[in-house]
């Protein structure tokens, strides 16, 4: 397997961690296959996302559900990896995971160190979602979770998919486009913004009881 570099030349130019960068965190972005993790992470990364893409074959067939799934032709085999500056002192690193299950030993791996992790959703197959949550919360990862946009896909609304999916009421639940720059910001703040009111409310409760 070779890992290549995405070949998008937009992100050319911001190549070099800046000197004053002093904090790095670590997200994770993480869905069933074929779910978008990929082209989120490569919309927001300022460099050249790494990419881990295998052309799939007629033995993946077997074991790669491509039930309503059209023109997929590709598939993550180790990790994507992107990187994106909040400020002069503070980097973020986010990782996607590959969606199979047999790559599950792989991404639990990727858990140690990260703050929380971003699900992605598809409502053409929202159950699928649920062996990636059930991980997670296996491993005490907090997560936010975000459809993704797909053309022809069904809409619902936000309470019949937080019932779907059984979200407990503090999940943050948030719709995005993966291919679109400024729709996966606003879902990556969502995440980013609970990580914090979380984080502040633990805080509390811990000197609550000193």
């Amino acid at each position: 397997m070779d890992s290549a570099l995405a070949s998008d030349t937009a992100h050319e130019g911001a190549v070099y961690l800046r000197q004053s960068v002093r904090t790095a965190a670590k997200l994770l972005v993480v869905g069933h296959f074929a779910v978008g993790k990929t082209t989120f992470v490569g919309s927001l990364s300022e460099i050249r996302p790494l990419r881990t893409e295998e052309t799939m074959t007629q033995a993946g067939a077997l074991v790669d559900d491509l039930a309503g799934i059209r023109g997929k032709t590709t598939t993550t085999v180790a990790m994507d990896f992107g990187r994106l500056t909040l400020s002069d002192s503070l980097v973020l690193y986010l990782f996607g995971a590959p969606g199979q299950q047999r790559f599950t030993r792989l991404w639990q791996d990727m858990t140690r160190g990260a703050l929380g992790a971003l699900v992605l959703a598809d409502t053409r197959r929202l159950e699928q979602s649920f062996d990636v949550m059930g991980l997670l919360e296996e491993h005490g990862l907090p997560y936010a979770v975000a459809v993704n946009h797909f053309d022809g896909a069904p809409t619902h609304p936000e309470e019949e998919i937080r019932e779907a999916l059984d979200l407990l009421p503090e999940t943050p639940l948030i719709t995005c486009d993966a291919r679109d720059r400024i729709s996966s910001t606003r879902a990556l703040i969502t995440l980013v913004e609970y990580l914090q009111t979380r984080q502040t409310r633990l805080s509390s409760t811990a000197q609550e009881h000193v």
